[in-house]
Formats: structure tokens, sequence, C-alpha cells
């Protein structure tokens, strides 16, 4: 007997009413946040954008996306003058649908989105679009162009750059039957494309000598290794290990760094320190990052095709996850809905994606405030498990 499915349309349907539910739903310290850079692109000269720091949410992404803020001020000074104070193509069409619904119904966009307040909804769209442009070689440009946009809008992409840059040089920039034979005429192609892209967003920043201001906003390692709602990663593990070992040290004979007893991960600015175990700087973090990134990337190398390629996206996101710098719970996402697409491939894949995905989206339970929003995520939960067949 066939199993019947919903259209698509069917589906962004009922997605677009929970969303409208949504509306009245608890508003985080997000709200504050985007609301706050409305004021400042509306309110304040270019130039003064990565200077203003009346507010402690000062603006910390790259260009395009404030210019999307300037954008969406345009239109709120009509709706709420008020706000603005100056002060502050899978081969199985089955696999395809299931993988698009289980997007579009994601449990962790609604959370970050509708209840906790960001905008990543669209430029997950983007990265999504840019992998599927990514399939043919006669979009392949477009799919770098497409990525290099979504770089200036959101930085934490970068944990996926890697993975475009060794897929893009191999099967766009040389030939894929021989890695000696250049194509010159692609490699100035996306040279010109992708440099274009980042001469449009910061180009205006290098000419006021704004750089390095705007290098120190984007990246504020100061904030320390581990953001304020622990990501459940390597560095939350080794975080909870030293608060553990503090009762156990004098028995163990372990020296105790009595300046770090009260240190704890303070959020939005502040170092962590370890009380017992060696501390951890940002190179290492970057050094274990890149060294468990290699591992998909040689894969990648040698066989340059979209599965390895998505797969080589999948896992140079959880690499960055588990062992980078002040990693956000919500960066889960990025190795969620690229595993989405090829979930549905293999038994193996799937057999790692359900824990993944389960335990990701558990991870974001930080971000819903307040009691009334948890049966919500709950019902979600269910509507996506409920879409994905048990057999592939």
């Amino acid at each position: 007997m066939t199993e019947l499915y919903p259209t698509l349309t069917q589906c962004a349907i009922v997605a677009a009413a929970f969303k409208v539910l949504l509306f009245p739903a608890y508003k985080s310290t997000d709200f504050e946040v985007h609301r706050n850079w409305l004021a400042i692109t509306h309110s304040l000269p270019i130039q003064e954008w990565y200077y203003e720091k009346s507010s402690e949410w000062t603006l910390d992404y790259p260009p395009f996306f404030a210019a999307f803020e300037w954008l969406m001020s345009q239109a709120a000074a009509y709706v709420d003058p008020a706000i603005f104070v100056k002060s502050v193509p899978l081969p199985n069409k089955q696999a395809a649908h299931v993988a698009s619904l289980s997007i579009l119904l994601s449990p962790g966009l609604f959370i970050i989105d509708h209840i906790h307040f960001q905008y990543n909804g669209f430029m997950y769209g983007l990265l999504i679009m840019s992998i599927v442009l990514a399939r043919k070689q006669s979009t392949l440009l477009y799919s770098g162009i497409l990525f290099a946009v979504l770089l200036c809008m959101k930085h934490i992409y970068l944990y996926l750059a890697l993975a475009y840059f060794v897929y893009l040089l191999r099967a766009y920039c040389l030939d894929p039957r021989s890695v000696l034979r250049p194509r010159f005429g692609n490699i100035i192609k996306l040279g010109v494309c992708v440099v274009g892209v980042f001469a449009i967003a910061f180009g205006p920043f290098a000419q006021w000598g704004q750089l390095l201001q705007l290098k120190d906003r984007l990246f504020p390692f100061s904030r320390g290794l581990c953001h304020a709602y622990w990501a459940p990663n390597i560095w939350a593990m080794y975080s909870f290990s030293d608060r553990a070992l503090i009762p156990l040290a004098p028995r163990l004979g372990l020296p105790v760094n009595t300046d770090a007893l009260n240190s704890v991960t303070r959020g939005l600015v502040g170092d962590t320190s370890f009380a017992i175990l060696p501390e951890v700087t940002k190179e290492h973090t970057f050094l274990l990052t890149f060294l468990f990134q290699l591992i998909p990337l040689v894969k990648l190398w040698f066989r340059p095709d979209w599965d390895t390629f998505v797969g080589a996206i999948t896992l140079c996101g959880y690499a960055s996850f588990l062992f980078g710098w002040h990693v956000h719970e919500k960066a889960i996402l990025l190795i969620i809905i690229p595993f989405s697409l090829i979930a549905l491939k293999d038994r193996r894949y799937f057999s790692a994606f359900r824990p993944l995905a389960v335990a990701g989206h558990v991870s974001l339970f930080p971000l819903l405030f307040t009691a009334a929003e948890f049966p919500l995520e709950d019902r979600l939960h269910g509507a996506v498990a409920g879409a994905i067949p048990l057999r592939l």
C-alpha cells in the first residue's frame, strides 16, 4: 500500500500556522539585541555602526547582515517609530520530500527564530540553496558566490568554509581527472566573484580604516571558552570535569588555582579559568578543530562528489561545534540541517542522524525561558519524527 505524504505546500501552510501562533510567544534577550541593531543602523551613519557601544548589545555581525537590519529598520520606522532611540535533487523523490519536511518543520528553527527571536531561517535557506547549486557543475560557481554572500551575513558559517574551499578548488578550479590541470578560466571567474562579494561588504570599512574594529566586534575572544548556555561539546565536559575535581583535589594531591575557584562561564564577557585542569587557549581550539576537519577534507579532495561534499560540510560543522571557541548551542543546526539532506541515503547515516537530532534539539532547551513553551517543542519533535519512515 502506497504511503501518503503531505505536499510541500501543505507543509508550508502548517509551518506558517505554527509561526503565527508563536507571535505572542516569549521574546528573549535576542529581541532586544535586534531591536538595538535596528536602532543603530537606522540612526547612525555607517561609519559609526561598529563603534557604537552605548548598549551591551553591540553590532557584531558582518556588513551584509547589518545592511539587512538597516533595510528592516526602514519599515520598522513606520510601524513603530518609538523603536529607535538613538542612545540604544536527491534521486529518491520520497527521501527528498522527507528531507524537505524535516527542515521546513525543524524544531530548532522554530525555537531560535520564532521564540528566541533571530534570523537564522532565511540564512539556512541560503545555505541549503548553495549546497543544492553545488550538485551540478553548471551551477557550481553560483554555489560559491552564494556561500560568500552567506559569510558576509553571518560569520558562524566559517565553520563550513574549508569544505567549500576544498570542493570548489577540486571540482571547479581543477580538472576532476587530474589535479595537475588547472582550469584558469574557472579560477578567474570564481576569484573575481568571491573577491567582489567581500569587496562590496567590507570595502567601505577598509576605506574608513575600520577593519580592525570589525575584527574585534565579529570575533570577541574575550567572551571566554564556553557560552553561558553550555553547548554539549568537549569544552562543556572539560569545564564540568574541572568543577567536579575541585573537592577531590586535596585527596588526589592535585594543585588548585584558587583564583579560578569562583570562575564559571560568564556568557556575555569574561574569560573562563580552570581550577584544576590546564587552561585552554583559542589557539588550542583552532588547532583541534582544524585537525578533526582534515579527516573529511582529505576524503573530499580524493572524492569530490556531491554526497562527499555534504558529508564534509556536516563533519566540518561537527568538528567546529565540538572543539571551537565560545560555541553557541544553536550552532548544532549547522550539523543537523546539512545532515538532513543525506540522512536517508544510507541506513548508517540515518542511525547516526536520529540521536544527533534528538540530542541537538534538546540542547536548545535553555533558549525556552518559560514552561509554557516546552509542550510546543514536544509536539514539533513528534511531528517531525512521525514524518520520517522507520525503514529506508
